[in-house]
């Protein structure tokens, strides 16, 4: 039997990655959806038998794809595929009818026994294989390192998410990465998250490794420490050391857990140096000054991770040299050969 497959995700990188871990000789025709809207158009004109479905896109989000296909009672299997693997994530995915959830990178074993269990594939009903998308080269033969760095972030992101998620038993509301190439004194005005009035606190932490180098920046909304402190079950009768505690403690979780996974993806092991705080109840503006009069460009993502149900809100900031990129693109071209 043919399938008509659908891949729904934001990221070019992820949906080629998935299309090649769907098993070789599998009778199924193949198509792409960039967003959840593209993905719900595709299913509503009855083109679609099984969806790979991704959780974190712009314009509909994984999620709302799941209730739309419920409430329309629309005729797909739904396998949800994401860097998102917090248990809470698992959980709401499938009570929203998702046949299972599947772990970012995508394994193709993993994929091969998840499509026995349900009936969609055995060898024995194996056609020809098909030829499987290679990664597309830009013009000068390179690849789009800026969108690998963001599926990678993507995934990193979650498994930091996951780990704090675990420690303080809540949910972790995730976007999508974003990843610019920016001189140092554009930083400040290409900041999503911090607000002009808003006053934070900051830690820096370098990271070096295999000639890729930078920093780590944790911008913690001052609003913030209250509800923070709370779930940490901190109580400290020196407000200022109990601010700087919550602050390290979590620049701590989410620097060590988002670079080693940026380099695991990467095959390259980081060094972290001691974190050090830039400055507390400040605008953002004063605390990244020092980068206004540098004209060095920098590779940065940007990571905006907010708890829900508490008012607790921080910018993750990973800022790569320019000196690191050549490494970086050698690194993904090896890795996508």
């Amino acid at each position: 039997m043919s399938y008509r497959v659908l891949i729904c995700d934001d990221s070019s990188m992820a949906r080629k990655q998935m299309a090649r871990a769907l098993p070789e000789g599998w009778a199924a025709d193949v198509r792409f959806a960039e967003h959840g809207e593209a993905a719900l158009e595709i299913i509503r004109e009855g083109d679609c038998d099984v969806l790979f479905l991704d959780l974190n896109m712009p314009v509909l989000d994984g999620y709302g794809v799941l209730e739309a296909i419920a409430g329309e009672d629309l005729p797909v299997m739904t396998l949800v595929v994401s860097g998102d693997i917090q248990p809470e994530a698992r959980k709401r995915v499938l009570k929203l009818g998702a046949m299972d959830f599947i772990r970012k990178p995508t394994d193709p074993e993993k994929i091969t026994e998840i499509l026995g269990t349900y009936g969609l594939y055995s060898e024995a009903d194996s056609a020809e294989p098909a030829p499987s998308p290679s990664p597309q080269p830009l013009p000068d033969g390179t690849l789009d390192l800026n969108a690998y760095l963001q599926e990678m972030s993507n995934v990193a992101m979650g498994q930091a998410a996951d780990l704090l998620a675990r420690l303080l038993d809540v949910f972790i509301k995730l976007p999508v990465p974003r990843v610019a190439t920016l001189a140092q004194s554009e930083l400040i005005m290409a900041l999503g998250a911090a607000g002009e009035r808003d006053s934070y606190s900051a830690v820096c932490q370098g990271f070096n490794g295999a000639g890729v180098a930078g920093e780590a920046l944790l911008l913690f909304s001052d609003a913030s420490f209250d509800d923070m402190a709370r779930l940490l079950g901190y109580e400290a009768d020196n407000r200022n050391a109990l601010e700087l505690e919550v602050l390290m403690d979590l620049s701590s979780i989410l620097f060590g857990a988002f670079i080693k996974g940026l380099g695991d993806q990467l095959d390259l092991h980081f060094g972290l140096s001691h974190p050090t705080v830039l400055g507390q109840h400040r605008q953002v503006s004063d605390l990244l000054e020092y980068h206004e009069a540098r004209d060095q460009q920098l590779l940065s993502i940007e990571i905006n991770y907010a708890i829900e149900d508490y008012n607790v809100m921080c910018d993750l900031l990973i800022l790569l040299t320019a000196d690191s990129i050549p490494q970086l693109q050698q690194a993904i071209d090896y890795l996508t050969e």
